[in-house]
């Protein structure tokens, strides 16, 4: 995007400067990086700024809307509301794909949730990227609206710690050491104090909840909720301690009915400049062409059941057609020139916070990099300049 620094970054890329990346990424913190890593940030020109957070604002602020609320209103799954939900999201998170239109990169929505990203991971990418590549300029930078790695490390534990003290908060995941993104847990107990528990590591009395810490029994006052329920439901063999529509005396960071509110469900009411057509299953049109669409269920996360070759017969065959939705496919820029030839094509997640009270302001990104048909592993294998990365901007 930004074609000199992408020159200069290049011309300086060695494999050794990669391996020494991967080498402070993967022994720097308590567990190793279990995705892939690219090769390369990606450099935003000051055009693509603008433009993708401008779209990002725009849509949070439609997400915002009576009338959204409304759409919002059926969004979660019978029998799995939680109580005590917040009057809004605290993180909220807009993923694009860079797209190419009328000989220019744009951005094109691809889906937004209501959850926690890499917010732990993504300044700690930033720091083994700065050390592995000393010439990316330090003035270019991931962060948006005047913030920097402190104000940034200061925001998040606002709004994650609060006035409590960080043995009284917990990052609640289903056995998190065994999680993809374990690195991003770990980076943010390095940042906050903050230990990732298990949800079965986790005992209630009364409305209470507690975890063993060094041997002692210690209260829960908040939860960085990091459990998502899809897959909770694909795990009837774990048994934990309380349910989650327990009334419970915790403040929740993250509540989890915004993981649906906010979601694959808000697609089909979204709808500005940067957005595709998109139709629960139950809707599409019939004048609409199929192999325009991607097929997707509403809940699942990291890909899983996506359809690129959705059929009429399949969607026949759907149990449950109103917790699917039917998006209008995009076509992703190979925009990323690598030394080995083919270009590499990205996604930008764009992560807000909304502090309690507050209002919601873009503070970092997450890139995805791919040269396969989607950005998941099994579509990159053997691939380079392919994974996990960010986005970085000049002065």
């Amino acid at each position: 995007m930004h074609p000199a620094m992408r020159e200069r970054f290049n011309a300086d890329f060695t494999p050794q400067r990669f391996e020494e990346l991967l080498r402070i990424a993967n022994g720097t913190e308590r567990w190793p990086v279990d995705f892939r890593i690219s090769e390369t940030p990606i450099f935003l020109s000051p055009a693509f700024t603008t433009e993708v957070q401008q779209a990002a604002e725009e849509l949070v602020r439609q997400v915002r809307t009576p009338d959204f609320a409304e759409h919002a209103r059926t969004a979660i799954p019978p029998g799995l509301e939680v109580p005590n939900e917040t009057p809004h999201p605290i993180f909220l998170q807009v993923d694009f794909a860079v797209c190419e239109q009328n000989g220019r990169l744009t951005p094109r929505l691809i889906e937004l949730q209501g959850f926690p990203s890499l917010y732990g991971f993504q300044i700690f990418l930033l720091r083994c990227m700065r050390h592995a590549y000393p010439a990316i300029p330090t003035d270019w930078v991931p962060f948006f609206n005047g913030y920097d790695e402190q104000s940034y490390t200061e925001l998040l534990r606002k709004v994650i710690v609060g006035d409590s003290d960080p043995e009284n908060v917990v990052l609640l995941e289903i056995e998190p050491e065994k999680q993809n993104t374990r690195i991003d847990f770990a980076c943010t107990e390095t940042l906050l104090g903050v230990a990732p528990v298990s949800l079965t590591d986790v005992s209630r009395r009364g409305d209470e909840l507690f975890y063993q810490r060094d041997g002692r029994e210690v209260r829960i006052e908040r939860i960085y909720n990091r459990v998502i329920f899809d897959e909770l439901q694909r795990r009837p063999d774990l048994s934990f301690g309380f349910n989650f529509q327990h009334e419970i005396d915790v403040t929740w960071v993250g509540h989890p009915n915004w993981y649906f509110r906010i979601s694959k469900h808000s697609l089909p009411f979204l709808k500005t400049a940067h957005t595709s057509r998109a139709y629960f299953a139950h809707e599409f049109p019939a004048d609409s062409r199929l192999e325009d669409f991607v097929l997707k269920p509403l809940y699942s996360f990291s890909g899983l059941g996506v359809d690129l070759e959705p059929t009429s017969e399949k969607l026949r065959a759907l149990p449950d057609p109103h917790t699917w939705i039917l998006q209008e496919k995009v076509n992703y820029a190979d925009f990323v020139p690598t030394p080995d030839g083919p270009r590499s094509k990205a996604e930008i997640r764009m992560m807000f916070i909304w502090p309690e009270g507050g209002e919601p302001v873009l503070v970092n990104n997450l890139v995805r990099m791919s040269q396969g048909a989607m950005m998941g592993v099994k579509f990159n294998k053997n691939k380079t300049w392919v994974g996990s990365s960010i986005a970085l901007r000049g002065p």
